[in-house]
């Protein structure tokens, strides 16, 4: 783990691709203003990747057309512990002892392990 606080990592670095609003919502089969409600309802998290950049969400976030299982419970878990989306995606990018990152544990379907992880963080 790093010592750089997760509001100040590179989330460029951290996420290989991004996908902006309108991408999401062909891929899920919903409006733009569909994936708004579900960013703002913690069933996905955005930020802006880079300087300029347009908020983005993370392209791993979706799976076969779907958002990956178990991702939207765990957003509301971390907003609970009082991270915002930008923090959220960086804790769920950053490489742990799961092993792996957390939204690898998750697209794996062992959400379990992440989500036991997520309840004992101290922010």
């Amino acid at each position: 783990m790093t010592d750089v606080p997760l509001a100040d990592r590179d989330l460029a670095a951290l996420v290989p691709e991004w996908l902006d609003w309108s991408q999401v919502a062909e891929i899920l089969g919903v409006t733009p203003g569909k994936v708004r409600t579900m960013i703002r309802e913690h069933e996905l998290a955005a930020a802006v990747p880079e300087p300029g950049a347009g908020p983005r969400v993370p392209a791993d976030f979706l799976q076969d057309g779907l958002v990956v299982k178990g991702l939207p419970g765990l957003l509301t878990l971390l907003h609970d512990h009082k991270f915002d989306d930008r923090e959220c995606i960086a804790w769920l990018f950053t490489d742990d002892d799961l092993p792996g990152r957390p939204i690898d544990a998750l697209r794996e379907n062992r959400g379990s392990e992440v989500k036991r992880r997520a309840q004992v963080l101290e922010y």
